[in-house]
């Protein structure tokens, strides 16, 4: 069963917030645990994308090369007074290993990876005005949690992208891969 659409809005997403870090807070505890529930603590609640309801969501993880672009948070605040409310924030520093892979998206840098709600065009809206941000910042999408990333954005940043066509059975089709390499 997918939640009520009402439920999901900025009070509820609030008094969620602040009960986590309040539980958060109740005790410190070492231990050793395994990297699963530590790095997706998410994955334990079965089905936990059907919060956002029918009307789905969009997440953008733009990765940032040195720093976090201090517009993000004027732009964020600025437009979630009369739309989006963000659901899930996640913030991961990457090292300076390089990846081998064709189209990786982890580099050196910092990733932020935001949730929201699919309120149709403010939310359009301020992803596009994001997506602004992180071309200004020299950052990359991450293709596999973006569901609109243009054609442009990810020839820009994956510029091997042409070499991993050998690597594809001719036999699958993609609405990605459709989407992301057509010709400008």
């Amino acid at each position: 069963m997918d939640a009520p659409n009402f439920l999901l809005n900025p009070v509820t997403v609030r008094v969620f917030n602040f009960a986590y870090y309040q539980k958060q807070q109740t005790k410190v505890k070492r231990s050793v645990t395994h990297y699963d529930p530590f790095f997706y603590p998410l994955d334990a609640i079965g089905k936990w994308n059907r919060i956002y309801g029918k009307r789905d969501s969009f997440s953008t993880n733009p990765l940032f090369l040195s720093r976090m672009d201090q517009r993000l948070a004027g732009k964020c605040s600025a437009d979630w007074s009369f739309g989006p409310s963000l659901i899930l924030t996640v913030l991961k520093t990457f090292g300076n290993v390089s990846s081998p892979g064709i189209l990786s998206f982890p580099r050196p840098g910092i990733t932020l990876a935001l949730d929201f709600p699919n309120n149709g065009q403010p939310t359009t809206k301020l992803f596009a005005e994001l997506d602004e941000i992180v071309r200004g910042a020299g950052g990359r999408i991450y293709p596999a949690k973006d569901a609109r990333m243009s054609a442009q954005d990810f020839q820009d940043a994956y510029p091997q992208w042409k070499s991993f066509v050998r690597y594809i059975d001719p036999q699958f089709s993609s609405s990605f891969w459709r989407r992301v390499t057509k010709q400008q």
